[in-house]
């Protein structure tokens, strides 16, 4: 494990080092005062509970005066909005989906990656793509962790039906829909997709688009999500909520869909494994049903997912404490064990090599981290019966991707994202509303408006091969 002692030793050879690339050269954190964090309130709470004692010890040891606010999911946006409008508030300001609609109001921290990169090695490539932007060259925020983002399925009603291992395929959603209304009627909500406002529902939508070979970009910036690849996911969706949904998936909040699987309402959601430490935690009598699958595939093979939660730590211009709010970052990486555990396994580091034995070379630190998750996913310390029940998700990288696929999450995916363009577009050629089609083509003219915007500002390439 890597200690604040470790970090300060680090940092010590980072300096000493500075002719290799560029590193933090913080002054002394007794002078700053204060530092105020603003935080998402964790999914799993016992999360939160590690992180804000961490928190205010390292402020202690580093005569620093650390506050730390949390709020739900909803108002992180909000509140950076209302921050940035009145140029005053937090120092550090964490983002769950993107950062990076705010890349213009928020310090380039390129010197805090640099910086860990030295100690730890690369950090994950979607985590890179969610927090650099390939346009501008500004490293916008830090992510210490991201979260996968498994199927959730009741082994029970699935195996009546005849998959015991749950789905594979998307075309086995439509198929099982039917079949477990038949087998378990009390289910009125079979598959538990949302298509609604909220980060789970806009994660969903993704994976689905994805899968189908669509896009909202390509990989140079161009908006390209009006396609036959669209089309198709779109008429996928519009036959899955036909056969296994209800309207009630029009109006989930991100806990919605945790909820009625708890309650067994529902028999497949997608969501990390936040709503199985709930059932945990509860005693409910889900959990010995509560199982696992790795992305699905769609009809071409590709098996794709959003993370489900990507950090995006940010400091803004406004900040009157830049080179402490980057000392914490640096240190938060470093306690990236400690951080996994504080999650109950939610939280999977940034830098695999922060997970690392003590003294592992750093050309090995990426391989000891990995294992280390490995391990812990393999036997899971919180309890879960088999011990092995979580063991996908220490092979999820390979199919768990960024927002922005197959580009980086530059501003103009980040605003769509925050302005729900793909939900409101799967919502209404799912219900009817518009055909799917002119769902298509709505929804596509309103991310070109938006890209066109940050073209404008010089913050986003492409537009020469827009659909």
């Amino acid at each position: 494990m890597h200690t604040r002692r470790s970090f300060l030793k680090g940092a010590a050879a980072a300096t000493a080092a500075v002719a290799a690339g560029p590193t933090i050269l913080v002054r002394d954190a007794r002078a700053a005062g204060q530092l105020k964090i603003l935080q998402w309130s964790h999914f799993v709470p016992a999360y939160d509970k590690w992180f804000d004692p961490w928190a205010k010890e390292w402020g202690g040891k580093h005569g620093v005066e650390v506050s730390v606010d949390h709020v739900g999911f909803a108002d992180v946006v909000p509140r950076a909005t209302a921050e940035v409008a009145a140029q005053s508030g937090h120092d550090i300001h964490m983002f769950l989906g993107l950062a990076s609609a705010f890349e213009e109001h928020v310090i380039d921290l390129a010197d805090v990656v640099t910086t860990l990169e030295k100690k730890y090695g690369k950090e994950v490539e979607l985590a890179r793509r969610s927090t650099y932007n390939p346009f501008t060259k500004k490293q916008f925020a830090l992510s210490d962790m991201w979260v996968p983002d498994p199927g959730n399925y009741h082994k029970e009603v699935w195996t009546k039906i005849g998959m015991p291992n749950g789905p594979v395929t998307y075309d086995d959603l439509v198929k099982a829909a039917p079949e477990i209304k038949r087998v378990a009627p009390q289910m009125q909500i079979p598959i538990g997709i949302g298509l609604s406002q909220d980060i789970d529902s806009n994660m969903a939508v993704r994976n689905i688009l994805w899968c189908h070979g669509g896009s909202i970009q390509d990989k140079d910036g161009n908006v390209v999500l009006n396609s036959p690849e669209t089309l198709r996911a779109l008429e996928y969706t519009k036959k899955l909520y036909s056969v296994g949904m209800t309207q009630a998936v029009l109006s989930w909040n991100a806990a919605s869909n945790n909820q009625a699987f708890n309650a067994q309402e529902t028999a497949y959601i997608l969501n990390s494994i936040s709503a199985y430490r709930t059932a945990q935690d509860n005693k409910l009598p889900v959990l010995e049903n509560y199982f696992f699958t790795p992305a699905l595939k769609g009809p071409t093979g590709v098996q794709l997912a959003s993370e489900h939660v990507m950090s995006g730590y940010v400091v803004w211009k406004f900040s009157k404490n830049q080179d402490v709010a980057k000392q914490f970052l640096v240190a938060l990486v470093d306690a990236s064990r400690d951080s996994m555990l504080g999650s109950k396994l939610y939280n999977f580091p940034s830098f695999y090599g922060a997970a690392a034995d003590p003294n592992t070379p750093l050309n090995k630190r990426q391989e000891s981290g990995a294992a280390w998750i490995a391990a812990q996913c393999n036997k899971d310390p919180f309890g879960s019966a088999p011990a092995d029940k979580l063991a996908l998700l220490a092979k999820s990288l390979p199919w768990s991707t960024n927002l922005g696929y197959p580009g980086y999450a530059n501003p103009a995916e980040g605003e769509i994202f925050d302005t729900y363009v793909l939900t409101d577009m799967f919502a209404k050629a799912a219900t009817g509303t518009l055909s799917p089609r002119d769902a298509m083509t709505e929804a596509n003219t309103r991310a070109r408006q938006i890209f066109d915007k940050w073209r404008a500002k010089k913050m986003v390439g492409g537009g020469g091969k827009d659909k």
